[in-house]
């Protein structure tokens, strides 16, 4: 008789210490669900470009708070109401922050209603031509 040891890797993932495996959540457990995205209409542009700054510092993922903070912190107070649209929709409207790494880091192609001036401006920041120090996240104020 073979008795499997799982470990719990996220609420909607079971790894396998055996075989290595990654298994669905037991059906006792239930996978949360991620709202839908809904931009926000008239909502004051200092207010819009706080909430990106937050919203860019907690990702769940330390390579994206780290690259989408600084970004943010560099961009954020120069984009037009536009670019604000744009990059709204880039950090809310996937639902796994990996793809926007990928994207951004040129490991995969980004899907064509993504791909735009922020998605361009974003690929550029990442080559880091400048060879800044990007270790830590800036300041919120």
């Amino acid at each position: 008789m073979v008795l499997m040891v799982c470990v719990p890797v996220q609420a909607w993932r079971w790894y396998s210490k055996d075989t290595g495996d990654l298994y669905p959540a037991p059906p006792d457990i239930q996978e949360p669900t991620i709202p839908p995205y809904e931009e926000k209409v008239g909502e004051p542009v200092h207010i819009r470009r706080a909430r990106l700054q937050y919203q860019s510092r907690k990702r769940g993922m330390l390579e994206n708070g780290l690259l989408l903070s600084s970004f943010a912190h560099r961009f954020l107070p120069t984009m037009t109401d536009t670019q604000l649209a744009m990059y709204d929709r880039l950090i809310n409207l996937p639902s796994n922050d990996w793809e926007i790494y990928y994207w951004a880091t040129g490991v995969r192609e980004t899907p064509q209603e993504f791909d735009n001036e922020v998605m361009s401006k974003l690929k550029d920041f990442v080559q880091n031509s400048e060879r800044e120090n990007r270790t830590i996240q800036p300041n919120l104020h």
